[in-house]
This record gives structure tokens, sequence and C-alpha cells, in this order.
């Protein structure tokens, strides 16, 4: 095969295995800018964008910023014990320790002076001063619910607790936790 060959052949190939462009209809265009149920003006999506998820059903994931107080215990079912100390206002953390004791595999400790805070919105994000691999992230889930996740912070725990430490869920009107 001629050296010219090969790149004509992956680019007839990949054409080949495009997803082809779904136009939308006139009507279609009109009949949603007529409809009477309006979604409210997200920040990120142009209008357009905004009626074509509508339409769909489907909706946009809240990004406003984080603000909650919690100051929690709770104990699961498998006996996993959360303690968790927590106060973020605008995406703003001023106080955050969090304590999760996981029966029989040991514990997790976080603490907000351990962590520099990264970012504040979509989602608000603490990264380990010393353990640049440690990240905990915090966002809005369903406008009722903060989660709080970890991600690679073996070394804050003891022996393997980290493979089974599951996100903590703050209620933001009440602050509980599970």
């Amino acid at each position: 095969m001629k050296h010219w060959l090969a790149p004509l052949a992956a680019a007839l190939l990949l054409a080949a295995c495009a997803t082809p462009v779904q136009e939308v209809s006139r009507d279609e265009t009109v009949g949603a800018s007529r409809s009477t149920e309006r979604p409210s003006r997200k920040p990120g999506l142009s209008a357009e964008a905004q009626r074509a998820l509508a339409r769909r059903g489907i909706k946009q994931h809240d990004t406003s910023p984080v603000s909650v107080t919690s100051r929690c215990s709770h104990v699961d079912e498998i006996g996993t014990a959360t303690r968790l100390s927590l106060a973020v206002e605008e995406g703003q953390v001023s106080d955050f320790k969090a304590d999760v004791a996981i029966k029989g595999r040991g514990r997790c400790q976080f603490a907000l002076g351990d962590f520099r805070q990264e970012s504040r919105s979509p989602q608000v994000l603490l990264r380990h001063a010393r353990d640049t691999q440690c990240t905990v992230r915090m966002w809005r889930e369903q406008s009722e619910k903060i989660t709080i996740a970890f991600t690679g912070c073996q070394k804050s725990c003891e022996g393997k607790a980290f493979d089974y430490l599951w996100p903590i869920l703050v209620e933001s009107k009440t602050g509980q936790c599970s």
C-alpha cells in the first residue's frame, strides 16, 4: 500500500463511524419558543440549549454555591460511625472536621487545617496540603442535599479503611448527615 493511502483510509474509516448530526425542524423550534412552560435561565447554558433540555424533560444540575452548617453524628446499618462539623457559606469553607470510623476496618480523619481550598464553585474543592492526591469535594445534590466525597486520601485513614469510605450526605436545611 502506498504511504499516502494509510491516512486516507483512516480518514474514511473515521468518517464512516461518525454520528450524523440531528437536525431540528423549524416546527420544533417554533413550538418550543411558544411553550407556556419556560425553563428558568441558568448560568452557563444558552437559552436554546435550555429549551432543548426542557423538551426532553432533562433538568440542569444545580450549580449554585454550597451553603450548609452541620454538627452531626450518624451510625449506619453496618456500624460505620460518622462525626462531622461543617460550615460553608457561598462556597467558602470556614469549618470542616470529619471523623469516620469504619467497623472492623479503621478510621479516616479530615480537618480543614490540613487542606487548602482551591475552588468554591461549581464544587467546593479542598486539596490536602501535604498529600496533593487527596481531595475533598462538596456539591449540591438535588438542591436539598450536600455531598462530601473523598478521593485519593488513603494517608488520612488507618489500614485499608479508605477502601470502604463512602461520601457523606448532609441535609442542607437541617444539617443532619448520613
